[in-house]
């Protein structure tokens, strides 16, 4: 076999590994599809000019696509939003919402929606469901942007706590 078929390979292998984590992960931080698939799009443009230069040594190469994929959306947000705050979970791996989604039922979680007081069930609504920034849902409860940001957070570690009983 050539060195283009193996790479050709290779890259078809990197691809249905990654495309569909990729995917998912872009769209639940823009939350239109069509803007989410052309940025999936961009993400293994720059993963296939780039590959040369992956070094194994610093990163797996999930971390890698990783930090490609979180890249491309804070340039994204740079690009089309630039008054709009970045969502502060995008940072960190493992975001609280994420955990709590995938290991909980529906039904679970809309209980312990209901648990929560209005202001706070109307936080998370807002951003989870609406897609709303933080910055807009600020607006629309008239409240500093600070407040509503400690208001998620204690929303989010209640949330957590009611789900783990």
């Amino acid at each position: 076999m050539d060195r283009q078929a193996v790479n050709q390979a290779r890259w078809n292998e990197i691809y249905a590994q990654y495309s569909g984590k990729v995917m998912g992960y872009i769209l639940s931080h823009v939350g239109r599809r069509a803007e989410a698939e052309d940025l999936c799009a961009d993400v293994f443009e720059k993963v296939l000019r780039k590959y040369d230069g992956f070094d194994q040594s610093k990163a797996s190469l999930s971390t890698w696509i990783y930090a490609i994929t979180r890249n491309t959306v804070i340039d994204y947000y740079r690009r089309t939003r630039p008054t709009d705050e970045l969502n502060e979970e995008m940072a960190g791996e493992g975001e609280i919402g994420d955990g709590l989604i995938e290991n909980e039922t529906l039904t679970e979680l809309a209980g312990a929606l209901r648990a929560l007081p209005e202001d706070l069930r109307a936080i998370v609504v807002m951003m989870y469901y609406d897609k709303k920034p933080m910055t807009e849902i600020a607006g629309i409860m008239r409240l500093s942007y600070g407040a509503v940001k400690l208001r998620h957070q204690k929303a989010l570690a209640m949330l957590k706590q009611y789900m783990a009983l």
